[in-house]
């Protein structure tokens, strides 16, 4: 299995600090924020890494390698221009995808999380499932929710049991396949998906932060610096 990282926003919530580097080399602890994932992916065995870049992405590049020294090998596609989610996607597919339709691990590059890649790696995903969503209890910043999950683990657009998309997940590479080049936003492919009864999900309930705001990254520093990491 691949794993794409997604490193090209614009880190406008994060200014000043994003204004000289990109957001996903500010650091937290002993790491920057995507090595933090990147020594999770690896210690879950996936070492065939995908990330895209924008702002500032040269330094991504010139700071991660080719992702020898993680024990990984990284491949980049840069971005002129971010092209949000579905569009990124949308233009790393011909390092992702594969003739099988082999599912592939996307993390949102400004998330934490202790998470055990492994065990979502090891998912087995229906035949006729295009995404596996990660869904976590709604923070602060998000009180409505995104989805629901059902009893069945099915992922709807709407319903009692209202959770927040963590921005990991599990997809197949053709459910972008139709998602036109340019810039293109993933909630209208998923929600697609769910209307066909094609995603399926489950309920984190571990530790996971969106690592938005200066205070934010300041808060994790402080926690992880403690916690030895």
């Amino acid at each position: 299995m691949r794993a794409m990282i997604l490193a090209a926003g614009l880190g406008t919530r994060m200014r000043p600090l994003t204004e000289k580097t990109p957001k996903p080399l500010l650091k937290a602890g002993s790491q920057t924020l995507i090595e933090h994932i990147i020594t999770k992916l690896v210690k879950a065995g996936i070492t065939e890494l995908v990330i895209n870049h924008a702002w500032l992405g040269q330094q991504i590049e010139d700071y991660l390698g080719d992702g020898s020294r993680y024990g990984a090998s990284i491949f980049y596609s840069a971005e002129n221009e971010p092209l949000e989610t579905a569009g990124g996607i949308r233009k790393a597919l011909p390092l992702l995808n594969n003739d099988e339709d082999q599912p592939f691990l996307l993390v949102n590059g400004d998330t934490w999380t202790d998470m055990d890649f492994a065990l979502l790696a090891g998912q087995k995903m229906k035949p006729d499932d295009l995404a596996h969503l990660v869904l976590i209890d709604n923070p602060e910043h998000n009180p409505a929710g995104d989805f629901s999950l059902d009893e069945d683990h099915r992922v709807h657009t709407k319903g009692d049991n209202m959770l927040t998309y963590s921005g990991i997940s599990l997809y197949r590479p053709s459910l972008f396949k139709a998602v036109p080049s340019g810039v293109y936003p993933l909630p209208p492919v998923l929600r697609e998906a769910m209307r066909k009864g094609r995603v399926s999900g489950e309920h984190y309930t571990g530790q996971w932060y969106d690592i938005g705001t200066p205070d934010r990254l300041q808060w994790l520093d402080e926690k992880l610096s403690a916690e030895g990491l």
